[in-house]
């Protein structure tokens, strides 16, 4: 095959980072190469016109393909790891529109709009100093955690959000008995969804000579558990979402002097706008 004469004008790495995680819960063969130097692209104007396709946002397609796109050591990104995920697409922002991101505050105390200028170098510093705590001990159970992977946790979001859309739906219904009734049932179907996710978060359970990994075990163990197992579990899971948690970035208002702490938003659509 011809060589496209067009070639030297392809895109080239804009940066290179280091997967927190080391690949270590990504799927095998989601990711090739080192992970340690993974090679980082800006957008196509493709790429772009796919963040701006709602129905490709909310299954995560959109996200999927971009990364692949942008990081071709990424294999498959539906497979890609939580904890990879916000490094990621921050160094494909910084790889298309460069370390500065602006961003609008209104101040709480004057009312006032502020434009705040956020280097997002600093965030992928903080990702790189960020550790993922997997075990938690029970007695004689020790706990082996996992993060979600990008699609189960995509796919749990959906569940979720269409079981939260019809409790809404419920106020409509008229008949109180056949009103409690589909409630209980969608609180039902959302204590099993909570089910799945920890036993999706769970790599396996060890206990006394015996290390239990089929998820057919593990989710009949979560059945039939004490409540203290599961507090002690999403206090492990709540800990780890706070390291991985991008810190919040301080601001000071303009006009009032009064200083807050602005949320960085990693939604796809508004965070890869231009400014």
């Amino acid at each position: 095959m011809a060589q496209n004469p067009l070639q030297q004008y392809f895109r080239q790495p804009k940066i290179f980072i280091n997967l927190p995680s080391k690949g270590i819960f990504n799927k095998q063969g989601s990711i090739t190469g080192d992970v340690a130097n993974m090679p980082i692209f800006g957008m196509t104007g493709m790429d772009e016109i796919l963040m701006k396709t709602p129905d490709a946002l909310m299954s995560g397609e959109s996200t999927i393909r971009i990364i692949e796109s942008c990081c071709p050591f990424i294999k498959d990104a539906s497979d890609l790891s939580l904890l990879d995920l916000d490094l990621i697409l921050t160094s494909i922002r910084i790889a298309t529109y460069g370390n500065i991101m602006e961003i609008l505050h209104t101040c709480p105390g004057c009312n006032t709009e502020n434009e705040y200028h956020v280097d997002l170098g600093k965030m992928i510093e903080h990702f790189s100093t960020c550790q993922y705590d997997n075990e938690v001990v029970l007695q004689d159970l020790t706990i082996k955690t996992q993060p979600l992977s990008y699609q189960q946790s995509t796919d749990f979001n959906i569940r979720n959000f269409q079981l939260q859309q019809q409790l809404r739906q419920t106020e409509n219904i008229t008949d109180e008995t056949e009103q409690k009734r589909v409630v209980a049932d969608i609180f039902k179907q959302l204590g099993v969804l909570q089910n799945e996710i920890f036993s999706a978060s769970i790599e396996s359970v060890q206990t006394t000579g015996t290390v239990v990994s089929e998820r057919m075990f593990i989710n009949e163990w979560l059945s039939n558990c004490d409540k203290s197992v599961f507090d002690n579990l999403r206090k492990q899971f709540e800990k780890n979402r706070e390291t991985w948690r991008i810190p919040a970035h301080e601001v000071k208002c303009d006009t009032c002097g009064s200083e807050n702490k602005v949320s960085i938003d990693l939604d796809e659509a508004s965070f890869f706008a231009r400014a």
